[in-house]
């Protein structure tokens, strides 16, 4: 049971950091994987990549935050399998503002694309989901979403949305057979925070508070979303699990 065989799983932000890792994590351990990104040259360029390796993946192209690149994804569901056993709701984005700074349209794409797209995308595909009679959802939020962690507050507010919509919807479909869970990450190594990173007043705090005393790797979030969703985890729903190098139970 520790794989993923023949499981068909769809994961949302597929190319890049924490998406990528986890799409390479599930196919070795045997999944068929649908991906998604928005843009097309990346897509196109790795779904080559791990066509060349005998994957069983395939790219779509597909901007979440509007209702086509919902509609994409399940349309490509739809054309492949007639039943989804993974959805991973991984795309996300960030503007680091102070809160007076931003315009509305960066509010509502940051909400859009972190806390509505997977709510739709869920509903969008639970009619694949239910079919196997144990399906799982594994959101992406952020510790972000529990703590203060000053990357802005439409940031903060998608990812704890995201977390109650994980608790909800697992009460909501458990009696479809359906599990929802979150992982949280901390600081990770991936392009999104790239920049963040490089900055030294800005990544010395993290360090010094983080416990384990490092950023985390990509592949160290791909390992936890891989296991929830996985048979051996089949007793945990609602929960989200924080992958933090400890800065959670931290005071100061």
């Amino acid at each position: 049971m520790w794989n993923l065989k023949g499981k068909k799983t769809v994961i949302t932000g597929g190319t890049k950091g924490i998406g990528k890792a986890t799409v390479l994590e599930f196919l070795s351990l045997g999944a068929d994987v649908i991906f998604t990104a928005r843009s097309e040259k990346d897509v196109k360029a790795f779904e080559g990549e791990l066509q060349k390796e005998n994957h069983a993946a395939f790219g779509v192209v597909s901007d979440v935050s509007e209702n086509d690149g919902i509609e994409a994804i399940v349309s490509e569901v739809r054309k492949r399998w007639d039943t989804l056993d993974i959805l991973v709701n991984n795309a996300g984005i960030n503007i680091r503002k102070k809160a007076l700074d931003y315009s509305e349209e960066e509010i509502s794409k940051v909400i859009a694309i972190n806390m509505t797209a997977p709510f739709e995308l869920s509903r969008k595909l639970h009619p694949f989901l239910q079919k196997p009679g144990k399906a799982t959802i594994v959101n992406v939020a952020s510790v972000s979403g529990v703590l203060d962690t000053n990357t802005g507050s439409p940031y903060g507010m998608s990812k704890a949305g995201l977390v109650m919509q994980t608790k909800n919807l697992a009460a909501e479909w458990a009696k479809d057979g359906i599990r929802v869970n979150a992982m949280s990450p901390w600081f990770t190594q991936t392009p999104l925070t790239e920049g963040l990173l490089k900055i030294k007043e800005r990544i010395e705090p993290v360090l010094k508070h983080t416990p384990l005393g490092r950023v985390a790797q990509a592949e160290e979030m791909a390992n936890v979303i891989a296991f929830l969703a996985m048979d051996k985890s089949s007793y945990i729903t609602g929960q989200n699990i924080s992958v933090d190098g400890g800065i959670g139970i931290t005071a100061i």
